[in-house]
């Protein structure tokens, strides 16, 4: 079980981790070694709220396949260990994101004063424009 808070948690039949060699720089560990680690944490059969689902799937974004699942992958560190650890700590991350839930947008109103500076800098504009329409009919050369 991950615990992501103290309420909920992930089981581990829902989290495949598979280790695969890293590419990049690492002389012969990196041919010989397979450190970094893919993890798959399966969203549908998950025990987590269904809204707390949908907002971790949109926040999830580019990581989520086409079965559902989320796919972590780490490759910065040299040990299984610590690349395992990484992926874990990043899908919390993400699942405790998700637990949010976004504030409710209350439409507003511009005040008095708003729409006052706004009529103010539209007739100002528009004095601009009389004034430079006048300039070109009264051109020396009509």
């Amino acid at each position: 079980m991950i615990k992501v808070t103290d309420t909920i948690a992930i089981d581990d039949r829902h989290i495949e981790e598979r280790f695969i060699r890293a590419s990049g720089p690492g002389g012969q560990n990196v041919n010989k070694v397979a450190t970094a680690v893919e993890l798959r944490f399966d969203v549908a059969s998950s025990s987590l709220p269904a809204d707390v689902k949908g907002r971790l799937i949109a926040l999830a974004g580019s990581r989520v396949r086409a079965d559902g699942a989320i796919v972590m992958d780490s490759r910065a560190f040299r040990t299984q260990p610590q690349n395992r650890k990484a992926a874990r700590d990043r899908l919390i991350a993400l699942v405790r994101r998700a637990l949010k839930a976004p504030k409710k947008r209350r439409p507003t109103r511009p005040g008095r004063a708003a729409r006052e500076r706004r009529i103010t800098s539209k007739k100002r504009r528009g004095a601009v424009k009389t004034t430079r329409s006048a300039g070109r009919r009264q051109s020396p050369e009509d």
